[in-house]
């Protein structure tokens, strides 16, 4: 359910910022206006924002990558699993090594549109959407990142029943990453492609005081009225095609990519009767709790090769992270990409082929699963 706006790119951000952090006043609202520096915790926002940001639509490209299949691509969608009660979208293909594509923030199964087919090849690919996202129902829950890891170390206990590798974008890396802590004996290996998540900071104040009469019973409602009014229309702003368009050209260095598939593949989950809820949940409730789970932590914990493809053109979240997740974790191979936030579609002949090098190098098993 991607969001959009119409207003200039620095409003937008601090406005966005006032609906998740704290209260502002319409006096204090014109000093934030001049700001356009976006600091790490907006980078949830801007990973969203991957899904649908507004300017100008242009024409759309529909022609398949050369030389590379494609997912086809089904509005029914493909294999449904139930979680908790709730109905989980998934696509499998291909038999071999397990290997479990994760979307990121707003995108679904079918992002992996040119990865599926030809990994599934040499392996069996199974791709999911998180529980609010594409296909997958749209649960009126609290949303928090665990949320996302238990279904997706459910998944690999359920439907995999195997040692696999996981793989994800954006969100669905972070997603990865702490799936892979919470099921060590089942993950073989994690691939990140521009992951979310951050550093901690051992500076930042852990306590937090008691909110005062005032702020409780009076600014609080203000507050939660000023999002609901916001949010949504910036929800109904996401839905128009040509907005989706225009925030993907913008994270996509080479644009082709960017077509009437890809467009309808984020647009279709937005009709959905509850998406506009899920996404006031995700953008209010769930960003508030952002810095509970950081990248050291699960580093820190995890017991597997990871792998960085990275997109060192991202304009969100640049070769700096990857750079430091290395240090941090030497059991790591960084392959750099000529490429934006989604590097799997945009340049996915390259991904492809990093991935396979990577998995037949890994292990033993993984590479006698795949001759």
């Amino acid at each position: 359910m991607p969001p959009s706006c119409a207003l200039s790119p620095s409003l937008r951000s601090e406005l966005f910022n006032s609906t998740y952090v704290r209260f502002i006043s319409p006096s204090r609202l014109a000093q934030y206006r001049s700001k356009c520096v976006m600091n790490r915790r907006d980078f949830a926002f801007k990973g969203i924002v991957a899904s649908g940001v507004s300017v100008m639509g242009s024409s759309l490209v529909t022609e398949p990558v050369k030389g590379l299949e494609r997912l086809p691509f089904k509005p029914e969608g493909y294999n449904y699993w139930t979680w908790r009660g709730h109905k989980i979208h998934y696509v499998v293909q291909g038999e071999g090594f397990p290997i479990v594509l994760i979307h990121g923030f707003g995108a679904s199964a079918f992002h992996w549109r040119y990865n599926i087919p030809e990994l599934a090849k040499r392996y069996k690919v199974y791709a999911l959407d998180l529980l609010g996202f594409g296909w997958s129902e749209k649960a009126i829950i609290e949303y928090d990142a665990m949320v996302w890891r238990d279904q997706v170390v459910d998944f690999l206990k359920e439907i995999v029943k195997e040692p696999a590798v996981i793989v994800g974008n954006s969100l669905g890396g972070f997603t990865a990453l702490v799936a892979a802590v919470g099921l060590p004996e089942q993950v073989a290996g994690v691939a990140l492609l521009n992951s979310a998540g951050q550093f901690g900071n051992p500076n930042a104040e852990t306590s937090k005081s008691e909110g005062s009469i005032l702020q409780k019973f009076v600014l609080k409602p203000l507050k939660e009225i000023f999002q609901r009014v916001v949010l949504g229309f910036l929800f109904w702003q996401a839905k128009k095609p040509a907005r989706i368009e225009s925030v993907l050209k913008s994270v996509y260095i080479n644009t082709s990519n960017v077509d009437d598939y890809l467009v309808e593949s984020i647009t279709r989950p937005a009709a959905d009767p509850n998406a506009g809820e899920v996404y006031y949940r995700l953008m209010t409730r769930f960003m508030l709790n952002q810095s509970k789970y950081t990248l050291d932590n699960a580093l820190s914990q995890l017991k597997c090769p990871l792998l960085l493809l990275w997109g060192d053109l991202d304009p969100w979240v640049g070769p700096a992270k990857a750079n430091r997740i290395k240090e941090f974790y030497p059991r790591t191979t960084l392959v750099n990409l000529q490429a934006g936030h989604c590097p799997h579609d945009e340049v996915p002949e390259l991904v492809n082929r990093a991935l396979m090098d990577w998995l037949s190098s890994m292990t033993p098993e993984a590479s006698l699963q795949t001759v």
